[in-house]
């Protein structure tokens, strides 16, 4: 049935010839001279998938369900920038890159294949869920993605390529390959805990929709995110990716970014979202993450946590509209878990992903969910957790059948292959999961256009209305945990420490700040940023970006010496590197050296001059020994660091709230349960400072 007064879209063809019916254009995709259904855009979107789907041959369908690293012709993963815009190069793996020498997973029997030239990939093996390593200038990106397009448009089909990538609009200082690769090329946000920390579900919901329109403009138009975990072990090294430990909060937080990014209903405009990573990843077991084999276990000690705290945030982006749902690659073993699954269920044991118990009749059946199942990268190959005594064959066609519709990782078409000639799936299984994934690409309108205009997507990616919005909300996000000598806001007519005055115009010049400058400056500041090895760089890079948003007339000068300051800033950014999770590890909260923060030198500042600390919380931290001797203590959560001088001057006021519980110390880490928030243990375990005041879930001061 057709649209009775149907409006034409704008058509990008460079291959397909166009037909033109009854004053309408479509693309004759397939060059027979004809319009098939599938090619005519006033079909219902079913129409036009039931009428593709027998066009295609098992090849195609198999190549459609797979979605595998893609990288340009000048990526730096490639090494060969003289190839041209599309890479040729194909690389096969026999190692594991996750796994410990010890693992069992560490050799590939067969190889894998971690990718492969665009021409093979789109034209011999079908392939067209590609995601996006490289982080390039959006006219390069888009100039990129047009060439994959008109790749694409050339087989005989024309079945359109799909873009997928991790997020692309966070402050990172640490890119990770399957975490997130890419920033600062596009309007850059405070993290998602500092989007947390606003509480604004509202301008969560905004920043999804200026986002999306940046990764449209690009050729982006899906996205491996967001994370629907919440943060109940605090030792799990990618709690910086989520809400926060607050199931309503997070819920409220996942359904606006849906909302945001994808709109009511999945259209031209959309960004496609996959929310992860079910049934929530925060229950880990010490804090070691599954993609490692001694991170594999899930463990559920309380009994109805899995429902009362963790299905709820998922709950709300399926009632958002999400288009798919990824399983985490961990298990849970029924003696490491309460009762968790209703009816007196058990889990089978085996990685969530091949748990049809979990995916079939509890996200399908109970939480309603129509969306598709999309596999996280890797556990058919690298984590296959509960399931290594199975062929590959044999592992795709067990998650096929507990609901997975779509496998990240190997983008080798031939074990699928395999287990559709084995019987292992049927033809029935294979049609029904790459309709969900041609329903997708239909309802994103790439069959009618893919193409887009490289000079609008750079002219968005710099758009200053878009990043002012961003500017105000990291300082929103800015959150003060203690000011009890009123050393904040610095302003000219703060103290001078006693036996400093004499120092006044002597201060060394920074930069281009001169030496006059810095003696008529009643605030003298010191500034240290403390990352580990990057500490020395970092702090320089760091310190002229304070110069640069201080200005002239802040009354505050930048000085290159601690004894030439009246004040410190001191920003501690500590972090659990994920390829830190040995088996051989105990992770630890501790702000130390082993987390990237020299502490006798942070308290050898404290002692010497007023301090304000900032803390950058990628994990709830332990302030026990750092925090005490500060004069005053601020909370940051991946920001731009002209945010947190505009609050240390006073030219922002902090409203920010704590998105998890900061643990008193390293006991109360151990005595955590692995599966609730912090705000809910029964026990000490916030941490409480000099004022009494407790740092659990929502603390923030109002003002100074």
């Amino acid at each position: 049935m057709t649209v009775p007064h149907p409006t034409q879209p704008a058509l990008g063809a460079r291959t397909s010839p166009i037909l033109r019916i009854d004053g309408l254009e479509f693309k004759d995709l397939n060059g027979n001279g004809r319009l098939d259904p599938y090619e005519d855009w006033r079909l219902p979107v079913a129409e036009r998938v039931a009428d593709l789907l027998p066009r295609m041959s098992v090849e195609e369908k198999v190549g459609l369900l797979l979605i595998t690293s893609h990288y340009m012709g000048t990526s730096k993963i490639i090494g060969d920038a003289e190839q041209g815009i599309l890479n040729t190069h194909e690389k096969w793996s026999d190692t594991n890159f996750w796994a410990a020498e010890t693992s069992s997973t560490r050799h590939f029997d067969p190889p894998v294949l971690d990718y492969t030239g665009s021409h093979r990939a789109i034209a011999e093996l079908g392939l067209r869920y590609l995601i996006v390593r490289d982080n390039p200038t959006s006219f390069d990106l888009a100039t990129w993605t047009n060439a994959l397009q008109e790749l694409a448009e050339s087989t005989p089909l024309g079945i359109p390529a799909v873009l997928v990538s991790n997020p692309r609009n966070h402050v990172s200082s640490y890119k990770l390959f399957g975490i997130a690769e890419a920033a600062d090329q596009m309007s850059q946000w405070p993290g998602e805990l500092g989007l947390a920390a606003t509480q604004d579900a509202d301008l969560v919901e905004e920043f999804g929709r200026l986002a999306a329109r940046q990764w449209r403009a690009a050729g982006i138009t899906k996205g491996y995110m967001y994370m629907a975990d919440i943060v109940t072990e605090p030792r799990w090294s990618r709690a910086n990716g989520t809400f926060g430990e607050n199931p309503e909060l997070a819920a409220a937080m996942i359904a606006a970014v849906t909302r945001g990014f994808q709109g009511e209903t999945l259209g031209r405009h959309s960004v496609s979202l996959t929310t992860k990573h079910f049934p929530g990843g925060g229950p880990r077991d010490r804090g070691h993450d599954p993609h490692f084999e001694h991170g594999r276990f899930q463990p559920y000690p309380t009994e109805g946590s899995l429902h009362r705290y963790h299905l709820p945030v998922f709950q709300a982006a399926i009632d958002a509209g999400t288009t798919s749902v990824m399983p985490y690659y961990a298990m849970t073993t029924n003696a490491m878990s309460a009762q968790q699954l209703r009816g007196g269920r058990a889990f089978e044991e085996v990685g969530f992903a091949y748990d049809k118990h979990l995916i079939t009749d509890v996200l399908r059946g109970e939480m309603g969910f129509t969306g598709y199942v999309n596999s996280d990268t890797g556990i058919s190959t690298g984590m296959p957790w509960g399931v290594e005594s199975l062929s590959r064959p044999e592992r795709f066609g067990k998650a096929i059948d507990a609901g997975v519709n779509a496998f990240a990782g190997d983008g080798n078409p031939q074990p699928l292959l395999d287990a559709v000639a084995q019987g292992l799936v049927s033809h029935e299984q294979l049609d029904r999961n790459a309709a969900y994934l041609l329903a997708e690409m239909f309802s994103l309108g790439l069959f009618e256009n893919p193409y887009v205009d490289p000079d609008a997507a750079q002219a968005i990616a710099e758009d200053r209305e878009i990043q002012r919005l961003a500017d105000s909300a990291h300082r929103r996000s800015l959150v003060l945990l203690r000011n009890d000598r009123g050393v904040l806001p610095l302003a000219a007519e703060s103290t001078v420490p006693a036996g400093q005055a004499d120092q006044v115009g002597q201060a060394a010049q920074v930069g281009q700040a001169e030496q006059v400058g810095q003696a008529a400056a009643a605030v003298r500041l010191y500034v240290e940023v403390f990352a580990g090895e990057d500490s020395a760089q970092t702090s320089e890079q760091v310190t002229r970006e304070v110069v640069e948003a201080l200005g002239d007339g802040s009354g505050i000068a930048v000085v290159s010496s601690p004894d030439d300051a009246t004040h410190a800033l001191l920003w501690l950014r500590p972090m659990i590197s994920l390829l830190n999770d040995r088996p051989d590890t105990e992770l630890s909260l501790a702000v130390d050296g082993e987390t990237g923060v020299d502490v006798d030198r942070v308290l050898e500042l404290e002692n010497q001059l007023p301090t304000v600390l900032a803390v950058d919380f990628a994990n709830p931290w332990l302030l026990d020994r750092v925090a005490p001797g500060a004069a005053a203590v601020v909370a940051t959560f991946s920001v731009l660091t002209d945010a947190l001088v505009d609050l240390v001057r006073g030219a922002a006021t902090p409203s920010g709230r704590l998105p998890f519980t900061l643990p008193a110390d390293e006991a109360a880490v151990d005595g955590k349960h692995s599966d609730i928030p912090g705000a809910d243990e029964s026990y000490g375990y916030a941490y409480t400072d000099a004022t009494g005041a407790d740092y659990v879930f929502g603390y923030g001061r109002s003002g100074f």
